[in-house]
């Protein structure tokens, strides 16, 4: 039988913000803990009325609740200063000196409230860089960082991958990962910690083995020339008959072979396949073979062999046939919360434990401004409105009752 979920019990206060504080956000409720964020004022928050302000741009939302809070008033800021003490981890997604400002700084203000607490700051440019107080996206950090230089064919201009690099591999995952560890330092000390992630340490450390490999002949080449980076024909991707595409990944000799074997190309007709002055002419003998058939003909061709050629699914296909999202990583004695909306007691570890959510992952219906998040003051705090905090310019502010926190 599995336990709970590894960070059950935990207690996240996610200031509103964009994809990686979000995503950072979603690994906690993920696995297990409890994710309160903090969005600004609206005029239909909070109110006896059914109607909820229209969700927010934020997609990463799953088991969230939310408060609006005026953060701009003394009162405001006085009831997230409330919360703090029974809060395990805050996650901060502003520019640098925003916090700060609104008189909640990490280490003078929220860990003198609660010395146990872990602040989680997830900034784009590095703090004390040359680009600390600019403005920025995920392009822009992944650029400074050397990795998009990286990325894209030869003789074009470098290509981003979406915020994919940026945002979520080298921002969100990243914070996520400084969480935890943080929260293992405190296990040990007692004692909470400020995180600091920034997407360009983050990006550059996830091209760690491609710039290393700079050094050496597999990508020592100028953009899109070398082994993995699209200069390579025996890695790359190859349009189909019908307009699919297969990715084909056969670096190993074994593997070629069994490339060549379900193209019906005769390897002495190419060389030595390591020759990179043979490679455009294997790159044109390999885009006549795979327009000749349709994708569905070379996945019968080459499913269940060593060929490392594989269809580019897209994702609404996955989603059409019913393709399971799970968790990032699978805790077979803890996993994570269930995605797959399934039968929780038949469900297999690897898609996560309990009841899963709406859309299975493949939708998220967004969260509502003030959605779910009285109740959960009410199971943090044991707090009720117009007692502890009251309704005031569409946010809460703290009701003042002699015990206000101050510093």
């Amino acid at each position: 039988m599995s336990q709970s979920p590894p960070l059950q019990g935990l207690r996240v206060l996610e200031f509103a913000g964009l994809a990686p504080g979000p995503f950072a956000g979603l690994l906690c409720a993920d696995f297990g803990a409890s994710v309160l964020r903090i969005d600004r004022a609206h005029p239909s928050a909070h109110n006896d009325s059914p109607d909820l302000p229209p969700p927010t741009g934020d997609q990463l939302t799953r088991r969230k609740a939310s408060i609006c809070v005026n953060t701009k008033t003394p009162a405001g800021v006085a009831l997230i200063k409330s919360i703090i003490n029974t809060v395990d981890i805050v996650i901060d997604p502003f520019r640098p000196g925003v916090l700060e400002k609104m008189g909640l700084g990490p280490e003078d203000v929220l860990m003198r409230l609660n010395p146990r607490l872990i602040v989680a700051r997830m900034t784009g440019f590095r703090r004390d860089g040359k680009y600390k107080d600019m403005a920025g996206h995920d392009i822009n950090y992944i650029a400074v960082s050397g990795v998009l230089s990286m990325l894209g064919r030869a003789h074009e201009k470098p290509y981003p991958p979406g915020n994919i690099v940026g945002d979520f591999a080298g921002g969100g995952s990243v914070c996520f990962l400084g969480i935890v560890l943080a929260l293992l330092h405190r296990e040990r000390s007692g004692h909470g910690q400020v995180v600091e992630a920034n997407m360009v340490d983050g990006s550059a450390f996830m091209a760690t083995m491609p710039r290393l490999a700079t050094k050496f002949p597999v990508w020592g080449g100028e953009r899109g020339t070398n082994q993995l980076d699209g200069g390579c024909p025996y890695y790359d991707t190859y349009e189909t008959k019908d307009g699919g595409f297969m990715a084909v990944g056969a670096l190993e000799p074994q593997f070629y072979a069994a490339l060549l074997k379900g193209l019906e190309i005769d390897v002495k007709s190419i060389g030595d396949r390591t020759d990179r002055t043979t490679w455009p002419k294997q790159a044109e003998l390999y885009t006549a073979k795979f327009e000749s058939k349709t994708r569905a003909e070379w996945e019968k061709i080459f499913d269940g062999t060593d060929a490392c050629c594989t269809p580019v699914l897209t994702q609404r296909e996955l989603e059409k046939t019913g393709f399971d999202q799970r968790p990032i990583v699978t805790l077979k004695s803890a996993p994570s919360l269930a995605m797959h909306e399934a039968d929780a007691e038949k469900r297999p570890v690897v898609e996560g434990q309990g009841i899963g959510v709406e859309g299975s992952g493949w939708e998220a219906k967004g969260l509502s401004p003030s959605d779910g998040g009285e109740e959960v003051l009410s199971i943090w705090m044991g707090w009720q409105k117009g007692r502890h905090y009251e309704l005031k310019d569409g946010g809460l502010e703290f009701v003042e009752r002699g015990s206000r926190p101050k510093l």
